[in-house]
């Protein structure tokens, strides 16, 4: 059950963020990633995991979304603070750090695939999100943009995987290997 709450739940914050992007307000992913927290810390029997995961996706979404506006490779709508991300996509990027102890913990063990998965599906999401709400503008010719999501994305989300992995006060068993298994 908690699998599939967890990623309902990401995908309702999700939906949330843009639409309210879309909007041009940032609370609803805000407060859609704080409900989501909420119930995952109330489930979670990893809550150091958890905010660390949070912690180092926040630094993930920084520097990568950062870096699409530091180069002018994107612009967002629900923009606060240039050339710092938005609220809302900070708050997504907090949400699916915290669904690698849930619904994407099958990952942990296979960084070959989420780092595939990444690489695809960060720019499909970035691309749903321009194309269906307009929340996210690329500048001409998008492939740059591309790219920087596919490298980012396929490096941020094997990194999150690893991290859910690791448990504090446990050694760690082996060293781990993009195919998932002991080198």
């Amino acid at each position: 059950m908690k699998f599939w709450i967890s990623l309902i739940g990401y995908q309702a914050v999700w939906f949330a963020a843009v639409i309210g992007a879309g909007h041009g307000l940032a609370w609803p992913g805000v407060l859609g990633m704080l409900l989501y927290a909420t119930w995952q810390f109330r489930v979670s029997d990893r809550r150091s995991t958890d905010l660390r995961l949070i912690a180092a996706a926040l630094v993930m979404g920084l520097l990568l979304d950062g870096g699409l506006l530091h180069l002018g490779l994107a612009s967002y709508a629900a923009s606060w603070v240039a050339p710092a991300p938005p609220a809302w996509i900070l708050a997504l990027w907090a949400t699916f750090a915290l669904t690698f102890t849930q619904s994407l913990s099958y990952l942990q063990n296979k960084l070959w695939l989420a780092a595939l998965l990444g690489s695809i599906g960060g720019p499909l999401a970035y691309q749903g999100a321009a194309r269906g709400w307009h929340v996210v503008s690329f500048a001409q010719p998008v492939w740059p943009a591309l790219l920087w999501l596919a490298i980012g994305w396929g490096l941020a989300t094997p990194l999150l995987a690893r991290l859910a992995r690791h448990r504090p006060g446990h050694p760690a068993s082996t060293p781990v290997s993009l195919q998932g298994h002991g080198s």
